[in-house]
């Protein structure tokens, strides 16, 4: 298949609930889960700009492929933090995917030489094919329940992944909930995100994680919105052949050229300022937490007004907009799906 392919395929992917083998495998082929990992585990080891891109030019196909290629190339922030043999073990098959969750819902039980984890994680994006499974836990040392946190990696035969992924757009991700009981984990098999214990890190590993993170899922939301701006120009395109509404379909058609104004220049934004801040970075700058808020606001007004570019254009598009199996429906509830993401909330 080829990537255009992808786009063909998107309400196969929301009727299926998940991505089917073969989008996997061309995946996998094109080391689309591993943009931020070393060429010597078998990734393609872009800089940081560069990978931004790439989620969003996927996104721009399908919600779906943008925001599971974002998660999975995202656990590659771990790399650095395994000792070399764990880390050769978990990235280097070609099929490797993390998938897991950053909230500490569960209990690790210091015990010799590793941690008893048990707990429930929700919305963990891939979890029906992910080959390693992480977490964070608080942790209980001689019976008593502490503040400190430790993160934890399992292989996927030591995860039960509960299949209530149940949200109204990016269906295709199997953000399913997992649980684990009683599983031992052992110390080599728990990280602390900013240690350095191989050498197979880059300049992104050392990037803030938070602002990462940030605009990871800022460039799903902007090329969802890509391509909802491109759907809503066909279906507006298709219906210009009507004479009788020939002064509507023109304000239609100045909305929709106000609507991808806004849009180019909300992206101009983002990759300035995360290129400035990339550069800086590369410069062994420290970001100063005045730049690091900024940031965080910036994402979060932007993915607002991707939001408001939809909605200003969703009730002028006639019935697709509220049929569920149309594109434009399809793409529009996964955009709210994607924007809803705590690092991008209000």
């Amino acid at each position: 298949m080829n990537v255009m392919e992808i786009k063909e395929r998107g309400l196969e992917f929301e009727q299926l609930e998940r991505l089917p083998q073969d989008v996997l495998e061309f995946m996998y082929e094109q080391k689309l889960f591993k943009l931020f990992t070393a060429n010597e585990l078998g990734g393609k080891n872009l800089d940081l700009v560069e990978g931004i891109k790439v989620f969003q030019q996927l996104a721009a196909l399908d919600g779906n492929v943008g925001w599971l290629v974002t998660i999975g190339t995202g656990g590659n922030a771990f790399i650095p933090a395994f000792s070399q043999e764990m880390c050769e073990k978990i990235f280097t098959p070609k099929n490797a995917v993390i998938a897991g969750s950053g909230y500490p819902t569960g209990v690790a039980v210091k015990v010799e030489d590793g941690y008893v984890v048990t707990g429930q994680w929700k919305y963990c994006s891939g979890s029906d094919y992910a080959t390693t499974f992480t977490m964070n836990c608080l942790i209980e040392q001689d019976g008593v329940k502490t503040e400190k946190i430790i993160s934890c990696s399992l292989d996927r035969q030591d995860v039960e992944v509960l299949n209530d992924w149940r949200a109204m757009g990016l269906k295709a991700t199997a953000s399913h909930t997992i649980r684990v009981n009683n599983v031992w984990v052992p110390q080599e098999a728990t990280f602390q995100i900013g240690t350095i214990r191989n050498s197979y890190g880059s300049a992104v590993h050392t990037f803030p994680f938070t602002t990462f993170a940030e605009a990871s899922f800022l460039s799903v939301c902007l090329g969802i919105t890509e391509n909802f701006l491109e759907e809503a120009f066909i279906l507006i395109k298709q219906r210009n052949h009507d004479a009788h509404k020939a002064e509507r379909m023109g304000a239609l058609q100045f909305l929709l050229m106000q609507q991808q104004k806004h849009f180019k220049q909300f992206e101009k934004q983002f990759y300035t300022t995360l290129s400035v801040y990339w550069q800086k970075h590369q410069r062994d700058e420290s970001l100063t937490e005045e730049e690091l808020t900024q940031f965080t606001q910036m994402s979060k007004e932007i993915a607002a007004a991707c939001i408001e570019i939809a909605n200003k254009l969703i009730r002028n598009l006639g019935m697709d907009a509220i049929t569920e199996t149309a594109s434009i429906n399809r793409i529009w509830r996964n955009l709210y799906t994607a924007a809803q993401h705590g690092f991008l909330t209000p």
